[in-house]
């Protein structure tokens, strides 16, 4: 069996930063694994050190820098990894879900899984639908918002757990091979160890061009623009009292009578 888990770096910013043009200014970005991919990870991982016979293969869309964030995932029991970049992806503006799910379903063709992992959501642009939409490209089965999984193998199908609103869980048997969005809280995603970080020093890491994967810079074509970028108005201001309970006590109560919350 062969796992394919897509991984992503996200971006977070500092409290304070500027912008630059449609950015925010690199100064002021960290950059680390996306949360809800750490969980698609570890079940991945789970799956391969329950089975005899599992790879897991991550892959990304990012520039150089993102290998510091796959190496992670490397780290974590992934077997090898794959990064897809060159001069056409780092010039395009928008990777929305349809592009992104484009050049995946690519990597699928040449890797065949049989299972494929994604994170429900990106912790930076919460677009939240590149996993369904890689299922469409590929016309594997899917399901979304997944927050258990018993996998029979044998059997070729996964009887999985899912989020609905209003608090209702669906449990749904889904043919393989089928793409699955993990939810966080369906695992505990383990710490990378210090032997696992050195291992994953040597593990593949195979970096592909669009032309590699026999696309073209036509595949990264988008209806989405980015126009503007800005600070949201805040609709109030946050009060900060320095100093102890006893100290401040009386300045919360003249506070709360001022606005109306109380009556003095």
């Amino acid at each position: 069996m062969k796992i394919l888990v897509t991984v992503k770096e996200v971006a977070e910013a500092e409290d304070d930063f500027d912008i630059d043009g449609l950015d925010i200014d690199d100064r002021y970005l960290e950059y680390d694994l996306n949360e809800w991919d750490e969980y698609a990870i570890e079940e991945a991982v789970q799956i391969k050190e329950d089975g005899e016979d599992v790879e897991v293969v991550s892959v990304t869309i990012g520039p150089e820098r993102a290998e510091e964030t796959i190496r992670m995932a490397l780290a974590k029991g992934v077997d090898r990894a794959i990064r897809v970049w060159d001069d056409d992806v780092a010039a395009t503006d928008v990777l929305d879900p349809a592009t992104k799910a484009d050049v995946l379903a690519a990597v699928v063709e040449q890797e065949e899984p049989d299972l494929v992992f994604t994170g429900v959501q990106a912790g930076d642009d919460s677009f939240g639908a590149t996993g369904v939409a890689l299922a469409e490209t590929i016309g594997f089965e899917w399901g979304a918002v997944v927050n258990a999984l018993d996998l029979d193998a044998e059997e070729g199908v996964a009887n999985v757990h899912r989020e609905l609103e209003g608090g209702i869980e669906e449990l749904t048997e889904i043919q393989l091979p089928s793409v699955l969005t993990i939810q966080t809280g369906i695992n505990e995603p383990r710490y990378a160890s210090l032997r696992g970080i050195r291992q994953a020093q040597s593990k593949p890491l195979d970096v592909q061009t669009l032309s590699d994967l026999g696309l073209d810079a036509g595949v990264l074509e988008s209806p989405l623009q980015r126009t503007e970028m800005y600070e949201p108005e805040s609709e109030g201001e946050a009060v900060v009292f320095e100093g102890s309970s006893e100290d401040t006590a009386g300045e919360l109560a003249d506070l709360l009578q001022d606005v109306g919350v109380v009556e003095g």
